[in-house]
């Protein structure tokens, strides 16, 4: 499902006028400086993600004064349903403990199974005669 492009001027607002958590944490994902390519406001069928890093399937997600729990939870099973992972943290707690909300996000990309060199895994039977 590809986003609209409303949903890509949208998510390009969202961009531009990120909180303060949203920068500094961008500040740290950016560049694969933790090993891994993240997008920011990214969307993902009917929602756009704070960040995603596909090759890790994990999307990151900060929550402030607007978070509302049950919406929440149906966005965080419509993501896990297609293979993300999401880790949710609070603004404040991104900026008053940002060492360890890095540490956690270190921690869940480093589960991140690593794919097989192309050609290597399952080879399929060779045909019978």
């Amino acid at each position: 499902m590809r986003a609209t492009p409303a949903k890509l001027r949208f998510a390009r607002s969202l961009r531009r006028e990120s909180t303060d958590a949203e920068r500094l944490l961008w500040f740290h994902l950016r560049d694969r400086r933790l090993g891994v390519k993240f997008r920011r406001q990214h969307p993902i069928g009917p929602y756009i993600v704070d960040f995603l890093s596909i090759e890790a399937a994990l999307v990151i997600e900060l929550d402030g004064c607007q978070h509302q729990p049950h919406r929440d939870a149906d966005r965080t099973r419509f993501l896990e349903r297609r293979g993300h992972r999401v880790l949710r943290f609070w603004n404040h707690d991104l900026l008053v403990r940002t060492e360890t909300v890095l540490e956690q996000i270190l921690a869940t990309i480093a589960l991140t199974p690593t794919p097989l060199p192309e050609g290597e895994g399952l080879k399929p039977y060779p045909k019978l005669r």
